[in-house]
């Protein structure tokens, strides 16, 4: 095994341990090594295939947390918002817009966690769910970014640590197969791709177990710490 294989590896660990902690963050975490030997043509549907491997291998134990009256409207609107922010793609500054995300989620973050409890929104209903997972959507087919907008909201409705997990994973599994199945149609997942994920599972069905066991013995403030930590990366890698 080369130094590229192992930094691939090394990315997929990573990347796991993050997803099996929080059910979403894989890419967030992985990008940042495996940029390093692909391109973002080879390095964006490797995402994707890991995202999905280490979703699936967590969804077992996190089904009886997911109440689906809660997360069917976040995936509802997200499915419809991700064909609608790739038609966007071609009209908008996307630095410009990657720029005023990723300054919105580092304020955001730094402000949660310097408060001592996290203010709780009670107001909004379904309707405001379905509209942030069509926001969140948009900004997926945008940018790449589904995941920071519901990641917030649930954080600010109160939800205990296996609701908001049971959201994240939900809706970040329902978009990353949708995802899959674009890129497949579109002609992304190559035999390039498919040569480094061999090595990239391994590491990913490791790093996803070792995070489900971190999970386990986190109290809700230990998690909520933890997913604004992530919020803050995403911000600071977003504006880099």
């Amino acid at each position: 095994m080369g130094a590229n294989e192992i930094i691939i590896l090394s990315g997929a660990l990573a990347g796991g341990y993050v997803t099996g902690l929080t059910g979403f963050g894989t890419g967030l975490t992985a990008l940042v090594f495996w940029l390093q030997v692909v391109p973002p043509v080879i390095a964006a549907p490797m995402v994707v295939i890991c995202s999905i491997i280490g979703q699936l291998q967590t969804f077992k134990t996190i089904w009886p947390h997911i109440v689906w009256h809660q997360v069917a409207p976040f995936i509802a609107g997200g499915l419809i918002g991700v064909p609608l922010g790739t038609l966007l793609l071609p009209h908008i500054a996307l630095e410009t817009f990657k720029f005023l995300v990723g300054s919105l989620l580092i304020i955001y973050s730094l402000i949660m966690l310097a408060k001592r409890s996290t203010p709780v929104i009670t107001w909004g209903g379904r309707t405001m769910d379905a509209i942030v997972g069509l926001g969140g959507g948009i900004l997926g087919g945008l940018a790449g970014l589904s995941g920071p907008l519901p990641t917030i909201w649930g954080s600010l409705k109160g939800w205990t640590k296996h609701q908001k997990r049971g959201m994240f994973q939900s809706f970040n599994l329902s978009i990353l197969l949708f995802s899959a199945t674009s890129q497949a149609f579109s002609g992304f997942m190559t035999l390039e791709v498919g040569k480094w994920i061999i090595f990239a599972i391994p590491g990913m069905l490791a790093g996803t177990w070792l995070g489900r066991k971190t999970y386990d013995r986190l109290g809700d403030h230990r998690f909520n710490q933890i997913v604004l930590a992530l919020l803050l990366v995403a911000g600071i890698l977003i504006l880099l």
